[in-house]
């Protein structure tokens, strides 16, 4: 057990000492080539103002986002009548989706217990 706890110091040291010499040429690097996305000047004002901006913007998309969700409940609706010439296919595509929503819940279900796996019986 020591020996790893070794390991893992020493791994950090040489990731440390990677960063120290290595960490701003790759922040200056990374700053020029996406130079466009930078406002000038980069004052708390500038970024109040774009994040309001940002707000906003997501509040204004709301009814679009509004018709779109509905016009998927009136397709779904409409497979769900005409389900005697639904095909394999689609049937398919439905279960698979059905699965992955509930493995995206029971992802979510492990990260909120902390990465815990307590209470399935695997």
């Amino acid at each position: 057990m020591a020996s790893k706890l070794q390991q893992l110091q020493s791994k950090a040291c040489q990731a440390t000492q990677f960063l120290s010499k290595h960490g701003t040429t790759y922040y200056k690097q990374m700053l020029e080539q996406n130079k466009q996305f930078i406002q000038e000047p980069p004052t708390v004002e500038k970024c109040n103002e774009l994040s309001k901006q940002l707000f906003y913007t997501r509040l204004a998309s709301v009814p679009g986002r509004y018709e779109s969700f509905w016009k998927e409940v009136d397709y779904v609706k409409h497979l769900w009548k005409n389900r005697q010439e639904l095909k394999v296919e689609d049937a398919g595509i439905a279960a698979l989706f059905g699965m992955e929503c509930f493995a995206w819940y029971c992802a979510g279900e492990i990260v909120g217990r902390g990465f815990t796996f307590t209470g399935y019986y695997v």
